[in-house]
């Protein structure tokens, strides 16, 4: 015999009602044609209090073991509660206090993720800094490829919920899905692209120099003849671009010596379409949105470029004077978030 259904919503109101008229839980099974036993379940349960919550006593802190408890959280980044008050020697505090103790003094917050500087790639980073030092940077053309997924990063699916809502259920993927590889170009206020690499091609020196061939040599040809004499091109070190046969491409092409700006290693913190992919990334993936085919993330991400105005760009170009002092300061170190922070603010005033 199949297990039957419970009480609706309504047919628990018309119990309150028909208990409030005087009816016993027998008359009420039979109005509602359901099982005496489950009225009487019910009714039963209703009249049950809640049960009162008995305090345990909690362990004391004390200050010597709290400013125990800072120093091992400053010494052990991205540790547990539990592992930092271990350190410490203090046992015996349940895991609601070691919480609400650290929030106080630290923050939980994820691993940033970025490529690691060595001696050399500072200097590298400052000689740069210092050679294009008085640049106009309204002239440089800058590139770069992304991926875009058909899921978005994970992180980006958490969300404020009503109470009482329940959360949107998300596609589970058995083989990821796959993404879409685009390439893009901003120089001064005007975005270049985005442009798609076909599905399936994987980009070495030949194949990235027959994308630029298709692509950015369209645009390319139809600027004038100051403005290809005055332009920068500026490429990451991918071995794509870095090698012997995307080099003599370019030169081919007129983009050679000065026109052709150095990168130094592991610097996607200068690159300003680095933010550029952010903001797109954001308008594509808000609120937690996923897309069922490489065609829809496509048009998707071609949508949100075509919302991004002249402002935005000449806002992230314009910040790379800022950018290189901030490297100079640091003595080649990552210029740090909240540089790009405020950046992001300046862009998103630009916007709204």
């Amino acid at each position: 015999m199949g297990q039957k259904k419970d009480l609706t919503g309504s047919e628990k109101s018309k119990i309150v009602r028909y208990l409030a008229e005087g009816c016993s839980s027998l008359k009420i099974a039979k109005l509602l044609k359901r099982d005496h036993r489950t009225i009487k379940r019910f009714i039963q349960n209703s009249q049950q209090g809640r049960k009162t919550r008995v305090e345990k006593p909690r362990r004391k802190i004390t200050a010597h073991e709290l400013r125990k408890v800072k120093r091992a959280a400053a010494k052990m980044p991205l540790a547990t509660s539990l592992a930092i008050f271990q350190s410490c020697n203090i046992t015996g505090v349940p895991k609601s206090t070691r919480c609400a103790i650290l929030r106080d003094m630290a923050k939980v917050r994820k691993a940033e993720r970025r490529p690691p500087l060595n001696k050399t790639h500072k200097l590298k980073r400052q000689d740069w800094a210092k050679k294009y030092l008085k640049t106009d940077f309204s002239k440089v053309l800058w590139t770069d490829e992304t991926r875009v997924s058909l899921d978005g990063p994970d992180g980006w699916a958490r969300g404020w919920i009503g109470k009482g809502q329940r959360a949107p259920v998300r596609l589970r993927r058995h083989q990821g899905g796959g993404g879409v590889l685009v390439w893009a170009g901003i120089i001064k206020d005007e975005l270049v692209g985005p442009f798609r690499v076909e599905d399936g091609v994987k980009l070495n020196s030949q194949s990235y120099c027959q994308f630029l061939e298709d692509t950015f040599k369209q645009w390319y040809r139809k600027k004038s003849a100051s403005f290809k004499k005055n332009m920068i091109f500026m490429q990451d070190n991918a071995p794509s671009h870095a090698s012997k046969y995307s080099t003599a491409w370019l030169a081919r092409k007129g983009i050679k010596e000065e026109k052709l700006m150095t990168w130094p290693p592991c610097s996607p913190d200068l690159n300003p379409i680095e933010n550029l992919w952010s903001i797109i990334k954001c308008e594509i993936y808000k609120e937690g949105k996923q897309y069922t085919s490489l065609n829809s993330v496509w048009e998707a991400v071609v949508a949100a470029a075509r919302n991004v105005d002249g402002e935005q760009i000449k806002t992230l170009t314009g910040s790379m004077d800022g950018r290189l002092l901030s490297v100079l300061a640091k003595k080649g170190g990552y210029i740090g978030r909240r540089f790009v922070f405020v950046l992001f603010l300046n862009v998103r005033n630009v916007y709204l």
